[in-house]
């Protein structure tokens, strides 16, 4: 048995460590543990061993400094400011320190925090709590995801920052917020000079009376009717990078061509570029052969080309110091906000047909099953053959060319799809966690106004380009690796015991089979995917599966790639818009050989700090490209209110019901008082609503039809109806005994 360093006393187990950790409030530290397990001298080493056993399992996490904590939970006293309402008028927190919140009517796995006064907190220091108080508070965990705060005292707080739309009322103006967590109207104090629809930034003024929401407009940003309001809603609520300083754009107009000089000719090779319709800039392009070694029958030679961005963007250049603050490219419905200028982007690093350009190729060697043999990176010159999208490809494919692709049916669109294949059956051999999850599409008019909003059908063409460049993008991380290069991997890490246990739960309540256990495998969700595919419980087990996975990061500490099921994994195919894909080519250029330009390992900011710099703009940018879609379809269905949808549940809340429309895959959600008049119960390991007196069951994924009620154009939020939908339940019973069992946690009755 293992002892602490005065022999008298074991040293503790894992399962002790976490005892501990579970009985503690709040953060506690290496220290506190040492003391309370009696552990000194050299056996600290091994605590500190142990504990990074656990952080790696995914059983613990660290804090700030030395501190450490069970996954997911907050300290027992924080800071917190009030970020809005939801959907009963209930005030919402955050933590002081986290500036991108999530909606709290968006059913993520989320932490959401409800503000739980009493008479004397609301009197005391100046009245009604309001939107932006910053507070001390006692926190109390309801579960893994959802605290009750009571305040200890307010604090002192600076100006409250508001984005928001002005709208008419009887007696003036009303901002109402773009903020989706925000339920608020606030009063404008002084609107003349200023119109509705007028989308501008305000401070909250100081006031304490009850309801004097009041607010000073600082500057207008625009009209709500103007093209890219969109975007530029996204833009201000992010603080998101999107003018060049000059610095930058005369450093890019001032690029030009690359020579042949120290690169490998490959403008004889008919690479082609595959991308979307309406794609601007096309940074990789491919090629595909059999093999002629008698060695490797049924083998494949892949060329994939990727414009050469390092040659026009040196290390701490000004156009590098942009790029590196803005972390990616963010994509709009109206719009993209570039990591690097159009002359860049759009001219010189894009694989135009018939033009020259600089490009960094790798060249893989595959055997008949799809396993990288061998590969080998050039820097290069290439010339496009031809720019094709992903809908010409597959029809090609199909046996309906037109005939801009025929000249490249035999020679390059056949071995393309044969090396596919082959990438195809690997993929599936190593077991990727293969998710169906829908996606839409908007389409904007030239007045930057949605016209149409249709799901995105993934084709193979889609799925060829997306293997080849996970190919090339392994091999990129395998030479790093290989040469102790230094390098930005993309990890994902397998889903934490908390996150398995939760899924294995929800899925025991839907009769469905799935392991308890550690999940170390992405495989081990496939069985499951299949079960349920084509079936009603599709929709709802891939949302609830994707709900359960870790979120991908840079990292330069390489714990492989879960859901892609590789070893080695870093982003190398699109230099234009993710910063982590040039610091890989700069890494490949040095460690090969292949030039000056590669700069010297920790010339810059240390890797790790380059790492959470990018992942947090990656998520900054998700969060705002998805809540720009949800705005844009907002405007799409503005016309429609009163009209009936299709729809399913997509999650259940204490406030009510989310949902997901059929049709154009909008979010909304559907309050109580939206719902048929009971008692409903919150049965939260069973994702499900229970109307105590009707047996009224909403379970995630039951179809439902809605009827549009109220669009908000400012902030993307659809609130609906319930008409028709749910499940009749007829062991009332076992719903009573669900009710008694969550009576302290019971939503207000929903009223018609």
């Amino acid at each position: 048995m293992n002892t602490s360093s005065s022999g008298s006393r074991p040293f503790p187990t894992k399962d002790e460590v976490l005892a501990f950790l579970q009985e503690s409030t709040g953060v506690v530290g290496r220290r506190e543990i040492a003391r309370a397990f009696h552990i000194t001298g050299p056996a600290r080493a091994q605590l500190r061993a142990l504990l990074k056993e656990l952080e790696s399992e995914g059983h613990l996490k660290k804090g700030r400094g030395k501190r450490v904590t069970l996954p997911g939970r907050l300290p027992e006293v924080g800071i917190l400011v009030i970020s809005g309402r939801g959907p009963e008028g209930e005030l919402l927190c955050r933590s002081a320190r986290d500036s991108t919140a999530d909606d709290p009517d968006d059913e993520t796995p989320a932490v959401r925090i409800e503000l739980r006064e009493d008479r004397k907190s609301s009197r005391a220091e100046g009245g009604p709590w309001r939107v932006g108080d910053r507070f001390l508070a006692r926190l109390q965990a309801v579960d893994d995801t959802h605290y009750f705060a009571r305040p200890i005292r307010r604090l002192a707080q600076g100006p409250v920052r508001i984005l928001g739309v002005l709208s008419p009322v009887s007696d003036g103006l009303r901002l109402v917020p773009t903020a989706r967590k925000d339920l608020a109207v606030y009063r404008v104090d002084d609107s003349r000079d200023l119109e509705p629809g007028t989308f501008v930034e305000a401070e909250l003024l100081p006031g304490r009376n009850a309801g004097a929401h009041t607010v000073r407009i600082l500057r207008t940003l625009g009209r709500e009717t103007e093209a890219r309001f969109i975007s530029r809603v996204a833009i201000e609520t992010y603080d998101i990078p999107h003018v060049f300083p000059a610095p930058a754009l005369e450093q890019a107009r001032a690029a030009g061509a690359v020579d042949l000089a120290g690169r490998e000719d490959l403008r004889a090779i008919p690479l082609v570029t595959i991308d979307g319709a309406d794609a601007r800039d096309f940074d990789d392009a491919v090629f595909a052969e059999p093999d002629p070694s008698p060695s490797n029958r049924g083998g494949w030679i892949v060329l994939i080309a990727i414009a050469d961005v390092a040659h026009y963007v040196p290390p701490g250049s000004p156009l590098d110091r942009e790029a590196f603050e803005r972390g990616n490219s963010v994509y709009f419905p109206d719009c993209v906000v570039p990591m690097l200028p159009e002359e860049l982007s759009n001219g010189w690093c894009s694989l135009v047909p018939g033009e020259d350009r600089g490009c960094l190729a790798v060249r893989i060697t595959l055997d008949a099953q799809g396993e990288i043999r061998s590969h080998r990176f050039v820097r290069g010159l290439m010339r496009s053959a031809a720019r094709l999208t992903y809908e010409q490809v597959q029809k090609a494919r199909d046996g309906q060319p037109d005939p801009e692709v025929v000249p490249f049916l035999d020679t390059v669109i056949a071995p393309l799809y044969g090396a596919w294949e082959a990438l195809d059956h690997a993929r599936r051999k190593r077991g990727c966690l293969e998710l169906e999850l829908p996606e839409v599409r908007v389409h904007m008019n030239d007045q930057g106004q949605p016209t149409a909003i249709l799901p995105v059908h993934r084709l193979n063409s889609h799925r060829l380009i997306e293997d080849f460049m996970i190919a090339a993008n392994v091999s990129a991380a395998e030479t790093l690796e290989r040469r102790h290069e230094p390098c930005l991997f993309r990890v994902h890490d397998q889903p934490s015991p908390e996150k398995a246990r939760g899924l294995a739960d929800f899925l025991r309540e839907q009769g469905l089979p799935f392991t308890k256990g550690t999940i170390k495998q992405a495989s081990q969700f496939n069985g499951l995917l299949d079960l349920v595919r084509n079936t009603p419980r599709e929709h709802m087990v891939n949302a609830m599966v994707l709900r359960s996975q870790a979120q991908a990061e840079y990292s330069p500490d390489n714990i492989g790639h879960f859901g892609l099921s590789l070893r080695r994994y870093a982003h190398f195919t699109s230099p234009i818009r993710r910063y982590a894909d040039l610091t890989v080519h700069r890494a490949l250029i040095r460690v090969l050989g292949l030039g000056r330009d590669g700069g010297e390992p920790g010339a810059s900011l240390p890797l790790d700090e380059i790492g959470q710099h990018i992942t947090s703009t990656e998520r900054r940018a998700a969060q705002a490209e998805r809540e720009s879609v949800l705005r844009a379809t907002a405007l799409f269905l503005a016309t429609q209110c009163g009209s009936f949808f299709a729809a399913r549940v997509n999650g259940v809340s204490r406030g009510g019901l989310f949902v997901t429309l059929e049709e154009t895959g909008a979010d909304g959600f559907v309050p109580f008082t939206g719902l048929p008049p009971d008692y409903y119960i919150l049965d939260e390991s069973g994702h499900r609503l229970i109307g105590e007196r009707s047996n009224l069951v909403f379970s995630l994924g039951d179809p439902i039809t809605v009827r549009l009620q109220d669009v908000s154009t400012a902030s993307g939020r659809l609130t609906f109806e319930w008409i028709e939908g749910g499940t009749v339940r007829k062991d009332g019973g076992k719903i009573r005994r669900s009710a008694r069992a969550l009576k302290d946690t019971r939503p207000r009755r929903g009223r018609r």
